[in-house]
């Protein structure tokens, strides 16, 4: 994968009534103020680095911009003195030029994502940029090439589909930079003047922005105090995000607007939408996490995809099944094919920190290599597998066919009744179910068939506390309880499920190492311990049922 760098940015600009601002230092060209950079000539030219103990920004950088209004003299306070700033080193001005793709309906900025290819600059290149949190970006960088590398056109793929990335907008700025160093002469962030002409078609917009972007190592409490003076200079906090939807709303219409995921009334049918709507978005947000292979991202996807086929299962009376039963089988297959990672993910971990509590006396044989390498060939394989699913045409169909049903929901009868009155009856269904299983589990002796039993219990517990979840926004309090309630059951089964696929793998392992040769002691002792495990599980569930179950959750729905 290309380079990444982490941007956190903000943007200011000057009132559009002039006044007088005092302690600044005036810049009449289409470049910003000096920020008080004692000492230096300002060259025009490409400085060289910073000296005396000067360090170049890393791979972490948080931005803020401010914008000057456009033809006024721009005049930016003397940042010396602000925070631990204490001196500023001219670097010099930059020409850049920047096209930026999308399909023609704009999909990646609706999402608030911007693909560009650049010239100039130390990082001439193409730059994908993925939005993290609110004012928080990814950038990944790939060498400059004539069409969009293919390891960036991945990451865009849950948005992009079969549509066509083309140009859509040309950015050309001429940029000065600054250093805000200080006492030591270490870097503490960048001061950037973007003058910017913008085309689009036969339309162009102008502006001036300063961008001011942290180095690494350098907290945010520096963009606060560079803020403070900024608004005392009488810039205020710009409601444009980026310079794409700058140009995008000064050049015609700005991006297109996401659906709110609120519910726009109190039906039945609106709640649901809503919640559907959310686990889509975050099966889509998700898919270039898992490809650039975050943490806990194929946890997430997985969530997602199992919270849509538990609200088509459990509101079957509100949206119309034949319509969600072919989808819910594309997302249980979607699903099994993204488990396998993740499935690994945590088993190795558990059996990582059961091997690192034995005493070494009880370490029979290479345990930690033997260890490593399951974990290195089944990771291989189920990454493999999981990508696989991500680049299948069946998963693109799949989220084609979720926006339409969102588009145009097969609402039944039931989902234009409030939903203080069709979410609970759908609840308590679940309950219902999940009743007769845990029952039913707590009648068999132990044993594969009460296993298989407990663990269908535990996807029914899922179930009903999804459903619960969903109706939180309609119900309230009551409905958050109950969830809890549902939760520490599936927990407690869970944990018994994951006994019962630990052991499973402790006997492959031992069978293993008996082949090479190796002790299997160790791995024998785990499989004791992961039985204790089971036991101490199943002794725990009445305790708990008991408490899930009792009627006071129910009636207050």
């Amino acid at each position: 994968m290309a380079d990444t760098k982490r941007e956190i940015e903000r943007k200011f600009e000057f009132p559009r009534s002039g006044g007088k601002r005092s302690g600044t230092t005036g810049d009449t060209d289409g470049g910003a103020g000096t920020t008080g950079d004692p000492g230096n000539t300002g060259n025009t030219g490409r400085a060289a680095k910073p000296g005396a103990g000067g360090k170049a920004a890393g791979h972490g950088k948080a931005a803020r911009r401010a914008e000057p209004r456009a033809g006024a003299r721009h005049e930016l306070p003397d940042l010396t003195g602000t925070a631990a700033i204490a001196a500023v080193h001219d670097r010099g001005t930059d020409h850049l030029d920047a096209v930026y793709y999308d399909t023609p309906d704009q999909r990646l900025a609706a999402d608030g994502l911007t693909l560009r290819r650049r010239t100039g600059g130390e990082d001439s290149g193409w730059h994908l940029k993925l939005p993290v949190a609110p004012g928080v970006r990814d950038e990944i960088q790939a060498p400059l090439a004539d069409t969009v590398p293919p390891a960036l056109a991945a990451l865009v793929r849950s948005r992009v589909r079969d549509h066509r990335l083309e140009p859509q907008v040309r950015l050309r700025s001429e940029r000065r930079t600054r250093d805000l160093l200080d006492a030591d002469g270490t870097l503490l962030a960048q001061l950037s003047t973007d003058t910017v002409h913008a085309e689009r078609g036969g339309a162009t917009a102008d502006w001036t922005e300063v961008e001011v972007e942290l180095a690494d190592g350098t907290g945010p409490a520096l963009l606060d105090a560079v803020e403070q003076t900024f608004q005392k200079a009488g810039l205020k906090v710009s409601e444009a995000p980026s310079k794409l939807a700058r140009a995008l709303a000064e050049t015609g219409s700005g991006a297109p607007a996401r659906p709110a995921p609120g519910p726009a009334d109190g039906t039945a049918g609106a709640h649901v939408l809503a919640y559907l709507r959310r686990q889509v978005d975050t099966l889509i947000s998700c898919d270039p996490a898992v490809r650039r292979d975050q943490p806990d991202s194929v946890h997430r996807m997985r969530v997602a995809s199992r919270r849509l086929r538990s609200a088509f299962k459990t509101y079957r009376k509100i949206l119309d099944r034949e319509v969600t039963d072919p989808i819910g089988e594309e997302l249980r297959r979607l699903g099994t094919e993204l488990g396998a990672d993740r499935d690994r993910e945590v088993l190795h971990d558990h059996l990582r920190e059961a091997v690192a509590g034995l005493p070494h006396p009880l370490l029979a044989g290479p345990v930690h290599k033997r260890l490593r390498t399951w974990n290195s060939t089944s990771r291989s394989a189920s990454r493999r597998r999981a990508l696989a699913a991500l680049d299948d045409a069946r998963y693109l169909t799949l989220l084609d066919t979720l926006e339409a049903l969102l588009a145009d929901p097969p609402l039944l009868p039931r989902a234009a009744k409030p939903a203080g009155k069709a979410l609970p009856k759908a609840i308590l269904r679940d309950y219902r179910r999940l009743a007769r299983r845990v029952d039913r589990a707590l009648t068999l002796g132990p044993g594969q068939e009460r296993d298989r039993a407990l663990h269908e219990a535990r996807k029914a517990a899922k179930r009903a506390r999804y459903g619960a979840e969903a109706a939180e926004p309609a119900l309230g309090k009551p409905a958050n309880k109950f969830a809890k309630a549902m939760e520490a059951v599936q927990d407690v089964l869970g944990e018994h499920q994951d006994s019962v696929v630990t052991r499973n793998v402790l006997r492959d392992l031992a069978h293993q190492a008996h082949g090479a040769g190796e002790p299997s002691f160790t791995w024998g002792l785990l499989h004791g311990r992961e039985e204790a495990r089971a036991e101490r599980t199943e002794g725990d569930l009445p305790a708990v049922w008991a408490r899930a179950s009792r009627p006071k959750l129910r009636s207050s729905l």
